[in-house]
């Protein structure tokens, strides 16, 4: 091989979650929360879970937090160009679908 050559690749790790994912009106979010959980081998169990938004001047991130730490967080949805507000909030917590959980 030669010094100049570059060697590429990409990790194929979302491809097993990306059915569970969807975009729409600017939003990607998870369509299926609790088959996300089984498939991790999770309990789906909203005593065990918070939910956590985070947003900034140009994003929004929502993340499920185990509350023992015990378990990495689940990502939910991220929405690029969208502010933290009342109107926000109700589209995010209206695209997620899971009988368990009960978004307050």
């Amino acid at each position: 091989m030669r010094q100049d050559t570059k060697v590429c690749f990409y990790r194929g790790r979302h491809e097993e979650f990306k059915d569970f994912f969807t975009q729409e009106d600017g939003v990607v979010f998870c369509n299926d929360v609790c088959s996300v959980m089984e498939d991790l081998d999770h309990e789906c169990n909203q005593d065990q879970w918070r939910l956590f938004i985070d947003s900034s001047k140009v994003s929004m991130n929502v993340v499920l937090l185990h509350k023992g730490n015990k378990f990495p967080s689940i990502p939910l949805a991220h929405a690029a160009k969208m502010k933290e507000s009342y109107e926000s909030m109700k589209l995010l917590l209206g695209k997620f679908k899971c009988h368990q959980f009960k978004w307050k």
